[in-house]
């Protein structure tokens, strides 16, 4: 009797150890904003999980500055979603956040602004609590946003009006502008706050701006359809995906130059890079799937069908944001 105790109590102990792998496996958030949906992905097996309806148009994601929640913006719906950035499990919802389609939190975290894709404006809200402090109206198609370290400008591209626009954080108006070439998105500051770094959708180069002149440095040839940019997390290179041409670019900050280029299919849009550098997660935004990348071989290793249309794409093991 003691025997069989015994291998019933190991059994069962061996159970309850599998089960809690299971719950706690990661998960891949991403976005659908085809149709309004999450997919939810097994990390280590690649494979997704399940779909849950999230809201209209959900586009870009990012965390809490605390790191305690996964803010998910619905454009359509005109709110946020609060997620666990662990389980992708729904905790909470911020109503009255007026088409959020990007988002940031200044460093300072005073200010979240959100970019009013659809309705040519900017607002910013307060960083503590997200009640409106500004709307500030702009040129068309608003797209994406970046922040100097000193938490004083949210520079902002104007997709189709072809620009980049300064706005002073302190009076929340609009303190300069620029022209830019065709159809600027993704905008990313360099690590020593010099350069603004532009992805023309529009063309086939990042351009490297000094924004506090205004003036343009120079001209990074990448792919075509350059649009959005993840840091590498070794506070030097970064990467830049490239939709029209189907190649993600890794472009050393130093000396402003692409280093190396990695074929990725179906129009790559949003990326997540694994903390140690192995694997670079890419949301083919045309093909309903994301492509999963061996950074050393630079091969692909899958490719997973997810939702219509997926956008952003987080996971909490990823590199550092440098």
């Amino acid at each position: 009797m003691n025997f069989l105790r015994k291998a019933v109590v190991a059994s069962l102990s061996a159970a309850w150890l599998f089960a809690g792998a299971i719950v706690h496996a990661e998960v891949v958030i991403v976005l659908n904003s085809g149709e309004g949906s999450i997919s939810l992905i097994d990390k280590a097996k690649m494979e997704e999980i399940k779909r849950v309806p999230i809201g209209k148009e959900p586009h870009h994601l990012m965390a809490t500055p605390d790191d305690k929640f996964l803010i998910v913006a619905n454009a359509a719906s005109n709110d946020l979603v609060l997620l666990d950035p662990v389980t992708g499990d729904i905790k909470k919802r911020i109503d009255k956040i007026s088409d959020p389609y990007q988002v940031g939190f200044s460093p300072d975290r005073k200010w979240f602004v959100s970019v009013s894709n659809r309705l040519d404006r900017v607002d910013i809200y307060n960083g503590a609590d997200f009640s409106l402090v500004k709307r500030i109206p702009t040129a068309k198609v608003p797209s994406h946003v970046a922040f100097d370290a000193k938490s004083t400008m949210a520079l902002v591209t104007m997709q189709d009006s072809d620009e980049l626009v300064g706005i002073d954080l302190a009076t929340q108006s609009v303190k300069w502008r620029m022209k830019t070439g065709k159809m600027p998105a993704g905008v990313w500051m360099t690590p020593d706050d010099k350069y603004a770094l532009v992805g023309m959708t529009g063309e086939d180069y990042v351009e490297v701006i000094d924004w506090r002149t205004q003036k343009l440095v120079k001209k990074i040839v990448t792919g075509k359809g350059a649009h959005n940019f993840l840091a590498m997390g070794d506070g030097r290179r970064i990467l830049v995906t490239n939709r029209v041409s189907n190649t993600v670019n890794i472009i050393d900050q130093t000396t402003l130059t692409v280093v190396d280029t990695i074929p990725v299919p179906g129009g790559p849009d949003c990326m997540e890079l694994t903390r140690d550098g192995k694997q670079l997660w890419v949301t083919s935004r045309w093909i309903k799937k994301v492509t999963v990348v061996d950074m050393d071989s630079k091969k692909i290793i899958k490719q997973i069908p997810v939702g219509k249309s997926p956008h952003g794409i987080y996971f909490a093991s990823h590199a550092a944001r440098k």
